[in-house]
């Protein structure tokens, strides 16, 4: 699915991208695949991780449509409640990238307007929390 480790969101020297394929656990990094990213490159991969990421959930929310369908055999219903679990958390891992990466925007600004409101930045993040709820709704 991805191919990114992160150690830690202060530690930028944990942020490595490694070049195996997409069946190898995040463990299996060797020295000669590994960077040390700035934290622009860091954001860069992260929001480039972040929409693949939406991708395969789409991808996975589709197969579970289509088994909902009744498409595919009951006997898989197993596969299904695993594909389940591994959108779920998926979802938590975004959520929690997704956290890491605004801290980090937020760093990298080096408190600019600290103390103050940010009404856009606000209107926005509401928008897009109700565009999530509608959805999630279905409407």
């Amino acid at each position: 699915m991805n191919d990114m480790n992160w150690r830690g969101i202060d530690d930028f020297e944990g942020c490595t991208v490694s070049n195996t394929d997409a069946g190898a656990g995040l463990g299996d990094q060797t020295a000669e695949a590994r960077r040390d990213c700035s934290p622009e490159e860091a954001i860069s991969v992260a929001e480039g991780l972040f929409w693949s990421y939406i991708r395969d959930l789409k991808q996975h929310e589709a197969a579970l449509e289509a088994r909902e369908r009744g498409a595919v055999d009951p006997a898989e219903l197993k596969e299904a409640t695993r594909s389940a679990k591994a959108v779920r958390e998926a979802v938590h891992l975004l959520l929690a990238e997704r956290n890491r990466v605004d801290k980090l925007r937020k760093d990298i600004a080096g408190g600019v307007g600290a103390g103050q409101l940010d009404l856009d930045s606000a209107r926005d993040e509401i928008g897009r929390r109700l565009a999530c709820l509608r959805r999630a709704k279905g409407g």
